[in-house]
């Protein structure tokens, strides 16, 4: 049955001119079948590029919103739009222009886990990979860190001339994610690195051998000359690093490491999508010019 559904949606993908792309969280099926699968910003950027006139984003709403604001001629589907992102709500535009009229002047870096209305309030957007950068060329010494409280402290480790001002949002898969449950896993795997992503709790960073977003982590097993890695992040990364890696092994930290969010996308949504082409997820275009600039500011920010 699925190979048929997974027939229908190459051949409806083809009929529409249509990109599918899959986040590193998503379902096996579903990342199996992508023309693009990564992290977030990266999806909406690639999609950017290419010649499609429609992007299907598997993915949650905050995502689709990045592609709608970086490719506003092109018509963005969110097959599940109510898969959503915890972290993201845990801020809205009001409260943050709140915040900031208490620190006049004082510049708003915004995680690209947010609303476009957030992003729209911000100067400038970051992403886990490029945060300290983001944060380092900025002339001012306070800023405003948003949502996530995690990503900025241990980002705060690396840039200690800066202080900063955190909004206390976190994303609660891997905020469950415990010190215990980690010094388990090393105990019984006393020869594999223990690999997290910086939205982990401060404490369980400490215990890293390596933090890092999802695009560096499968840079990182994939040069590393280790063959055994115990990983900190949603459990739908494994798919990839063990496709890629067949003769390294994967251990996930936590059973706890399960976003409920990133699994509604099934192949049967996909294909429904397709079939009707919709939900479209959109952006009203002050909110989409506002936002662009905020993360236009970010991809100029020097990479070296």
């Amino acid at each position: 049955m699925s190979e048929a559904v997974k027939q229908e949606i190459r051949n409806l993908l083809k009929e529409h001119n249509a990109v599918l792309l899959a986040h590193n969280y998503m379902r096996d099926e579903v990342q199996e079948i992508a023309d693009i699968t990564g992290d977030s910003l990266g999806l909406s950027i690639e999609a950017a590029k290419t010649s499609a006139d429609v992007i299907v984003f598997c993915g949650v709403h905050f995502m689709a919103e990045s592609a709608a604001i970086l490719s506003p001629q092109k018509k963005v589907l969110l097959p599940r739009p109510d898969a959503g992102c915890p972290m993201a709500d845990m801020v809205t535009a009001e409260e943050l222009e709140a915040l900031k009229a208490r620190y006049p002047g004082v510049p708003v870096v915004t995680y690209v886990n947010s609303s476009a209305n957030v992003k729209a309030c911000s100067d400038i957007c970051c992403t886990s990979a490029n945060a300290i950068k983001v944060v380092r060329s900025l002339k001012e010494e306070r800023l405003i860190f948003v949502p996530d409280r995690n990503l900025g402290r241990w980002v705060a480790q690396f840039v200690p001339e800066k202080e900063f001002i955190f909004w206390e949002g976190f994303c609660p898969t891997h905020e469950r994610m415990t010190v215990e449950a980690v010094r388990q896993k090393k105990a019984e795997h006393p020869d594999a690195l223990f690999i997290c992503h910086p939205e982990s709790a401060p404490e369980v960073t400490a215990l890293a051998d390596h933090a890092c977003s999802t695009s560096g982590m499968y840079d990182y097993c994939r040069t590393s000359p280790a063959t055994k890695f115990i990983i900190g992040t949603e459990a739908g990364i494994l798919y990839k690093l063990r496709v890629e890696n067949p003769g390294k092994e994967f251990i996930l930290a936590s059973p706890a490491l399960f976003c409920p969010n990133m699994k509604l996308t099934s192949l049967e949504d996909v294909l429904i999508s397709l079939q009707t082409l919709s939900p479209v997820i959109s952006v009203p275009e002050d909110i989409r010019i506002r936002a662009k600039s905020a993360l236009d500011r970010m991809l100029a920010v020097p990479r070296d």
